[in-house]
């Protein structure tokens, strides 16, 4: 059984990223826990032991045009159809964290708070968060005026203070309402906004 999740449903920027994991039962794994419960450091050390114990692991994502262009619902059902479909191995089921599930040909379980109660959507929601956090680092070091590494593109204050002096980036989501507020904004201004190019 493969076990799926996402990182990056909610952010302003970034892609939105999802992960597939085929556990080893002979090679366990210890404190897999729902991502969001653990710090950067017990992500980064869990990550290296999916990567080494697992069956097979993929990572799937789709990008900021085609989150504009879908939706963030249904850019994540291509993430996780990717995902899985990128497994080595083909699973006979699939259980994928929420209460939606993705178009693909396998047999598919939601699991709502499947990543706190399953340990292959565990590892997957690892795998996705530290693929996605490492990709908003390499953002970070291109668009610094942003605060990516810090924020990972979610809407804090200083994200949406960043918005409101410099306009969007091309990472950014701008169908999300407070990046089209600051499209508006920055243009009302007559601002001419390098990034966004």
């Amino acid at each position: 059984m493969a076990g799926v999740d996402e990182a990056g449903r909610g952010p302003l920027a970034g892609p939105v990223v999802a992960a597939a994991v085929i556990l080893d039962d002979t090679r366990r794994i210890r404190g897999l826990a729902d991502s969001k419960v653990l710090s950067p450091l017990q992500r980064e050390r869990l990550y290296d032991q999916i990567r080494e114990k697992s069956l097979c692991c993929a990572v799937g994502e789709a990008s900021v045009d085609e989150i504009d262009t879908l939706n963030i619902f249904h850019a994540t059902m291509l993430a996780m159809k990717r995902a899985v479909e990128g497994l080595r191995l083909r699973p006979a089921k699939v259980l994928v964290d929420g209460n939606r599930l993705p178009k693909i040909d396998v047999l598919c379980e939601a699991i709502v708070g499947g990543d706190a109660k399953v340990k292959s959507i565990s590892a997957a929601s690892i795998i996705a968060k530290v693929t996605r956090d490492r990709m908003l680092r390499q953002l970070h070091e291109q668009f610094p005026q942003y605060g990516f590494a810090a924020h990972k593109g979610y809407g804090t204050p200083e994200h949406l203070l960043a918005l409101r002096t410099h306009g969007p980036c091309m990472h950014h989501r701008r169908f999300f309402a407070p990046v089209a507020c600051s499209v508006m904004l920055v243009e009302g201004r007559g601002l001419v906004v390098a990034a966004a190019q």
